[in-house]
């Protein structure tokens, strides 16, 4: 049991890790057995997300401090919060985490992206987006299109002048 000053001090961590992460996932975790909760964590460290088993009044007075409202419904039962400065990285490990394992019981309660909370749905839509860097890729293939089809634009005239010039070569010495 905590007294109060260790109580505050847990409290302070957690707002700290708040105002630090860009992404919070909550999630329920019964029925994980000790193997696949240390197999989660590995994955979750690996991916440079902080996952922690929280008291949810101590979580509920953290959120309060930062500013996060709409959390209060979904601290309910057991609770366990992935932390990153990354905000896809916990979503993307949970998610791909319970399908690879199977979880029926393992559930995403809610997350936090940049201070407002969204639901289960929000969360798995989160996961399913593309990596940074396949994002950036996209975004960078869509403004080099056009300037390789203008470049393509621009060889078209100089081609075709060389066809030209090929062919009075071929008819000059076919002559």
């Amino acid at each position: 049991m905590l007294n109060i000053d260790q109580k505050s001090q847990v409290v302070s961590e957690i707002t700290e890790k708040f105002q630090n992460a860009s992404g919070v996932v909550l999630a329920d975790y019964r029925g994980l057995t000790v193997a696949q909760v240390t197999q989660l964590r590995a994955q979750l460290r690996q991916a440079g997300v902080e996952y922690r088993v929280l008291k949810n009044t101590l979580v509920r007075r953290a959120a309060n401090e930062v500013g996060v409202e709409g959390l209060d419904t979904y601290l309910e039962g057991p609770t366990a919060l992935a932390f990153s400065a990354d905000p896809v990285a916990p979503a993307k490990v949970l998610m791909e985490f319970a399908k690879a394992n199977k979880l029926k019981t393992f559930k995403i309660k809610a997350g936090v992206l940049e201070g407002k909370v969204i639901g289960p749905e929000g969360v798995k839509a989160l996961a399913e987006l593309p990596t940074r860097e396949v994002l950036l890729a996209m975004v960078l293939r869509g403004m080099q299109a056009p300037l390789t089809g203008m470049a393509n634009v621009l060889q078209g005239p100089i081609r075709k002048m060389g066809y030209a010039l090929e062919e009075v070569r071929k008819l000059k010495t076919a002559q």
